[in-house]
């Protein structure tokens, strides 16, 4: 029965929002359904606090390699929960101004919108800056031209890579509108990097990422309703029964 349980409510919750794409009447448990949902990502949301508190303090108790990052970890989570939590810094909404909780905890001048604005966006976008830098070493390491498609990937590689940046104006910059054959052919401006770039990602990579979302999609609603059939138990825990 433990199990048979929550098979039978996945499987009714999940036809359920099924069907509210296709039967009016089923809008309202739809709703329903997401509300319960929404509930329960709550509940997860505790869980996954807890066992960050509780992976960050054995680390720390046992003076792990890295511990003080651990340390550092903790102390924003603290901070930035209680200042959310207790909505520092911010004024009461003008509807409900005798309520001095009532305002939004993410308007602007908020003591937790500041460290979203000037401590979070400038972390990512450090993060996102150096992801750059490690994209291009692993690219370098691993397009070796050991073979015909491994050269033709590095070239294009390299097309892209350059048609991003400034570099591109820096060398293709001059190429001038001129003809190459005839009065309306092709251009030395078209093999500008920036130019190529732009060919690459429109008429190559579009269609291959559609192609890889297709596929995506079909092993979504297959694994779906594997799912809702029971067929796979993974999320219990086991595939076997108890």
């Amino acid at each position: 029965m433990k199990r048979t349980i929550p098979l039978f409510i996945s499987a009714v919750t999940g036809f359920v929002l099924i069907a509210t794409a296709f039967i009016p009447k089923f809008v309202d448990w739809g709703n329903d359904a997401m509300a319960w949902f929404n509930l329960l990502a709550a509940f997860a949301f505790v869980l996954g606090g807890g066992n960050l508190l509780k992976m960050q303090l054995q680390k720390i108790s046992a003076q792990q390699p890295g511990w003080g990052y651990s340390a550092v970890t903790l102390i924003a989570f603290f901070i930035t929960l209680f200042v959310g939590l207790a909505k520092v810094g911010v004024h009461p909404n003008v509807n409900f101004p005798e309520f001095a909780w009532s305002g939004d905890y993410l308007e602007e001048g908020s003591v937790f919108w500041w460290f979203f604005e000037y401590i979070f966006t400038p972390l990512s976008a450090t993060m996102f800056a150096l992801l750059a830098f490690y994209i291009s070493s692993a690219a370098f390491r691993a397009f070796r031209a050991k073979n015909t498609e491994a050269t033709i990937l590095l070239i294009i590689a390299v097309i892209v890579l350059l048609g991003r940046t400034y570099a591109s104006e820096w060398l293709t910059g001059g190429f001038s509108n001129e003809p190459i054959f005839g009065e309306n052919g092709i251009t030395y401006s078209d093999f500008k990097l920036d130019h190529l770039t732009q060919i690459i990602m429109e008429d190559f990579t579009t269609p291959g990422m559609r192609a890889i979302k297709i596929g995506i999609a079909l092993g979504v609603a297959s694994t779906s309703l594997k799912v809702l059939l029971g067929v796979d138990r993974s999320y219990l825990g086991s595939d076997q029964e108890a």
